[in-house]
C-alpha cells in the first residue's frame, strides 16, 4: 500500500504544486491515484489556507475528492487545527460528511476521546505515533489499540543521515503495536530514506507534498503524482505490492 498525503500543513507559500482548494485537492488526488496511490490523506483548508476541522470545510473537500477517486479518503484530526481538546472533539462530532478514516496523533491531549468517537460512528482510525514523543507508550496501554485500522509510524527526524536509525528506533518502541498493520513514513530530508526502509521491511508507506517537496535527486516535485510514481518505480516496490504487513484497507 502507498498512501498519498496531498498537502499537510503546507500553505500557498510552499508553491503552486501544493493543492489547497477542494477542486485542486480532487485533481491532485485523481492524478496520484492514477499514478498508483491506494488511499488519500488530506488536510482540508479554509479559503485562507489554514487546516480546519470544521464540517463546512471538511465536507466540500471530501465530496470533491470522492467524486474523482475510488479509493479510501482520510483526514487529519491534528491538534494544530484545534488546540483545545474539548473543542476538537466537538468539531469531530459535528462532521456531517464522514471520511473513510482519520489520523489521530496519540501523543496529543484528547486523542483517546477523538479516536473513540470516530470508531463509534464507523470511521476507521490511523493511530499516529510520532518519534520523539510518548505516543508509542500511550498507544501500547490503550484499550482502543486493537480496534484501529493501522499504526501511522511518523518519523519526525528530517536528517537524511539519521532518519533510518530513528525509524528503526520508533519501530522497536512500537513492538507488536497491538498486532495492527504499520504504515511507516518520514518527512522532509528523512522522507526518502524512511520510504526505502519501509520498502525493504515490506511495510506500507506514504508519499506526497505533505512529507516532501523534493524528488529523490533533490529536484522540486511538480505534483503529488510525480512523487507517487517515483515511490512506486524505485523505492517502495514491496510496500506498494501489498502483502502480510502492507496495512491494506479494512472495511474503509
Amino acid at each position: 500500500m502507498v498512501q498519498v498525503c496531498l498537502n499537510g500543513r503546507r500553505t500557498a507559500a510552499d508553491g503552486a504544486a501544493v493543492p489547497m482548494s477542494p477542486r485542486d485537492l480532487a485533481r491532485s488526488a485523481a492524478e496520484a491515484v492514477a499514478a498508483g496511490a491506494t488511499s488519500v490523506h488530506v488536510h482540508p483548508k479554509t479559503p485562507c489556507g489554514h487546516d480546519s476541522l470544521s464540517p463546512r470545510v471538511l465536507a466540500p473537500a471530501l465530496e470533491a475528492i470522492r467524486a474523482r477517486v475510488p479509493v479510501p479518503v482520510g483526514v487529519t484530526t491534528g491538534a494544530w487545527a484545534e488546540p483545545d481538546p474539548s473543542a476538537r472533539l466537538a468539531r469531530v462530532r459535528s462532521w456531517s460528511v464522514l471520511p473513510d478514516f482519520a489520523s489521530v496523533n496519540w501523543h496529543e491531549p484528547g486523542a483517546e476521546e477523538v479516536a473513540g468517537h470516530l470508531l463509534s460512528v464507523g470511521v476507521d482510525v490511523e493511530a499516529g505515533i510520532w518519534s520523539g514523543t510518548g505516543g508509542a507508550r500511550r498507544f501500547a496501554a490503550s484499550p482502543l489499540g486493537p480496534r484501529v485500522l493501522r499504526v501511522l509510524a511518523e518519523v519526525t527526524d528530517p536528517d537524511p543521515a539519521t532518519a533510518e536509525a530513528s525509524a528503526r528506533e520508533l519501530l522497536a518502541e512500537l513492538g507488536s503495536a497491538h498486532g495492527r498493520p504499520v504504515l511507516l513514513h518520514g518527512e522532509e530530508g528523512g522522507t526518502w530514506p524512511v520510504l526505502r526502509l519501509a520498502g525493504r521491511l515490506g511495510l506500507a508507506t506514504r508519499i506526497g507534498l505533505e512529507d516532501t517537496l523534493l524528488l529523490p535527486d533533490g529536484r522540486r516535485a511538480v505534483s503529488n503524482a510525480r512523487l507517487v510514481a517515483e515511490a512506486r518505480a524505485g523505492y517502495g516496490a514491496d510496500a506498494c505490492a501489498g502483502g502480510g504487513n502492507s496495512g491494506a484497507e479494512q472495511g474503509s
